[in-house]
């Protein structure tokens, strides 16, 4: 018999839809359950690409017995954290708080008031390594709820209290500067990993936002250490296991230092922020490589996440069947010898064991290997080698495919449509500028909808239940932003504008501080407020980014002084931790560098509009079109006419303009190019 999650649109909750478990969704109704029965609240988060999530439901949630006690002595709730990002980030914060460390699945057990009093994560179903089962958990909870009822009011009242006196220290005190920024830079090289590429040890995840940063940082300052340290990071990830070398894309993190062997799920977020990295570093530097990686990535974007509506799907597991039709981490990308040998014969085989590092003790479990570019098998034919990659690549098509969450986030559905339109222009590829165009269009017909404010998820072409938070607005904008400079359309100017404009009415609180949730959201234990980058933009950054280019292309003082305000957080966290605020840093450059201005009056796609496009000067912001009603569609090109009838670029910041010019050549030596 299907629970109540049935009626959901979450691909993770349906998973739990046919749970014995009588789950609910996140609703007042629920906890009034609670309190109406008198029994506490289990609050389980998780998502559906989570190994562990995984495991954990076919332990204890698949088992009839703990579902019979769950249901005597609980209200069980489920959430998707993709889909309530602000009830997972207070919980989260909670039981960091609580246990020092924190994770998915997420097990709280909650007052019908939803004041946490006992957490953990993945519980065994047996009791192991010093852990408790999930079955003592349970009892251990029921015996202190209805015997020690007290103790549990006074838990739970001190841990909100303690959340609730975490206020947020930002800046305050003015916006990054030079001294910020070099701080910032000489903290990435402490915790550099000079040998292969990246921040930190193990896991390593990649740095996407802190790459930008270096980029623009060398764009701005010259500084050569900035973009050695991010072309030798895109090129060791690009060679690693993190890689998929043979269908494009990026796996969630390596397990190891060394980028060999990922944690097997990709995300629509990695993908988007990487695939846009490496189009930027190909800008910087020319690499064959970087456009390769660029490329392949928003095939892959298009290819394997594009859903029938046009928009871009969560996520791929990290386990599908293997050939004895288990369940297995990675079973759809690793390779042994004699499966080379199967799909390519003796000789082919060799060379792509050499060529991929495929071993015989294999680099993963079981034998296997996560294919890779080690590069130590000597000079190679590249015929030969694009000719085996494909035989490979056709033969892992008819491998039982990974899940995917098929749900539409609306934030990192903007990372993708700024990744692809760029990606697209940069690489005469109009078909992903057409892909990125589609997917915006779905936002706004799905996600904003009737209601005029954004909805965080939806499926099928259906909206979600769930509003947007912070990083949707902020994110959401960026990609918007991203296609107007790309398609000459200032219909995308205006939409960006309107977000942008709730942004200020109701995301925003004192001293420029934001808020990741609206001034009108569901009321939880705690308001929640991150300016970290974390796995993406925090909504905090994502806004500031998007508020510094909204003021960039319509001269709007309110959305200037709304984005330097939130800068005072970099300004504060920059120094200290860079690895942690890579994109604030990012728009740090962009206002450091004005940021500049640029308006071409003459045809869209155009030598000069291309070249300004290609210009690297930090988040210069780029407006092309022709003719009287050009205007009209972005103020940048009010009242900048073509000089002799020739297409004319206009390049400005802080209030100055330089001369005009009608040379693709000089335009690019004003944008750093």
């Amino acid at each position: 018999m299907a629970n109540r999650l049935a009626q959901t649109t979450s691909p993770y909750l349906l998973q739990h839809a046919d749970n014995p478990v009588d789950w609910w969704p996140w609703s007042p109704e629920a906890f009034e359950e609670a309190r109406r029965r008198d029994v506490p609240v289990l609050l389980s988060v998780g998502y559906s690409s989570c190994h562990w999530c995984h495991v954990m439901a076919h332990e204890s949630f698949e088992d009839d017995e703990t579902a019979a006690y769950l249901n005597e002595h609980f209200v069980s709730v489920k959430v998707d954290r993709e889909e309530r990002p602000d009830v997972d980030a207070v919980y989260m914060e909670a039981v960091q708080a609580a246990t020092g460390h924190g994770g998915w699945p997420m097990t709280v057990f909650l007052t019908a008031d939803g004041e946490p009093f006992y957490f953990g994560t993945y519980f065994p179903p047996e009791a192991r390594h010093g852990s408790p089962s999930f079955r003592q958990v349970l009892e251990g909870v029921t015996a202190a709820w209805n015997d020690r009822r007290d103790e549990v009011a006074e838990v739970a009242g001190r841990i909100v209290a303690d959340l609730a006196g975490r206020s947020l220290v930002h800046g305050g005190d003015g916006v990054p500067g030079e001294s910020e920024a070099a701080q910032a830079l000489l903290g990435l090289t402490r915790e550099y990993d000079e040998q292969y590429g990246g921040f930190g040890g193990a896991p390593k995840f990649p740095p996407s936002m802190a790459v930008e940063f270096l980029l623009r940082h060398y764009a701005r300052t010259g500084s050569e250490g900035a973009l050695q340290m991010a072309a030798d990071t895109c090129t060791a990830m690009a060679r690693g296991g993190i890689y998929d070398q043979l269908g494009g894309g990026f796996a969630r993190y390596s397990v190891d230092r060394e980028w060999v062997v990922p944690h097997f799920e990709k995300m629509l977020y990695d993908n988007a922020l990487l695939c846009r990295v490496y189009a930027h570093l190909w800008r910087a530097t020319g690499s064959d490589e970087a456009r390769r990686i660029a490329l392949e990535t928003a095939d892959f974007l298009v290819r394997e996440l594009r859903t029938a509506e046009g928009g871009f799907a969560s996520a791929l597991d990290a386990d599908s069947e293997d050939a004895d039709g288990k369940h297995v981490e990675g079973a759809y990308y690793v390779w042994t010898p004699a499966q080379l040998r199967e799909v390519l014969g003796e000789d082919d085989a060799a060379f792509a064991a050499a060529y991929y590092g495929v071993t015989e003790e294999g680099t993963f479990e079981e034998g296997s290997s996560v294919l890779r570019l080690p590069g130590d098998a000597g000079p190679v034919d590249a015929d030969r080698a694009a000719a085996v990659r494909a035989r490979l690549l056709a033969a892992r098509e008819q491998r039982p495919r990974p899940g995917r969450d098929d749900k539409v986030v609306a934030a990192w559905n903007g990372l993708a449509i700024a990744a692809l339109a760029e990606t697209g222009a940069y690489f005469g590829r109009q078909d992903l500028v057409e892909r990125a165009t589609e997917a915006a269009d779905l936002l706004v017909r799905v996600h904003l909808g009737e209601v005029a404010r954004l909805t965080r998820t939806s499926k099928d072409g259906r909206a979600g239940d769930n509003a947007g938070v912070l990083e949707d607005y902020g994110d959401v904008a960026e990609g918007f932003l991203a296609l107007a400079a790309v398609t000459g359309e200032g219909a995308w100017l205006e939409f960006a504008g309107f977000l942008l404009d709730i942004v200020l009415e109701q995301f925003t609180g004192e001293g420029g501080q934001l808020f990741d949730t609206a001034h009108d959201a569901e009321q939880l234990i705690r308001r929640p407020q991150d300016p970290t980058d974390s796995a993406t933009p925090s909504g905090w950054t994502a806004a500031a980014g998007a508020l510094l280019s909204y003021a960039a292309y319509t001269g709007s003082e309110p959305h200037r002084t709304a984005a330097e305000g939130a800068l005072g957080v970099v300004k504060a966290l920059g120094p200290r931790v860079p690895r942690f605020v890579g994109w604030g840093l990012a728009v740090a450059e962009a206002l450091l560098d004005g940021p500049r201005e640029v308006a071409v009056a003459g045809p869209v796609g155009g030598e000069l509009h291309r070249t300004a496009l290609l210009g690297r000067a930090p988040g210069a912001v780029v407006a092309a079109g022709e003719g009287p009603g050009a205007g009209a569609e972005f103020p940048l090109l009010v009242d900048r006419p073509p000089v002799g009838g020739e297409p004319t670029a206009y390049v400005c910041r802080h209030f100055v303009c330089e001369a005009p010019t009608t040379d693709a050549g000089e335009l690019a030596a004003k944008l750093g190019g």
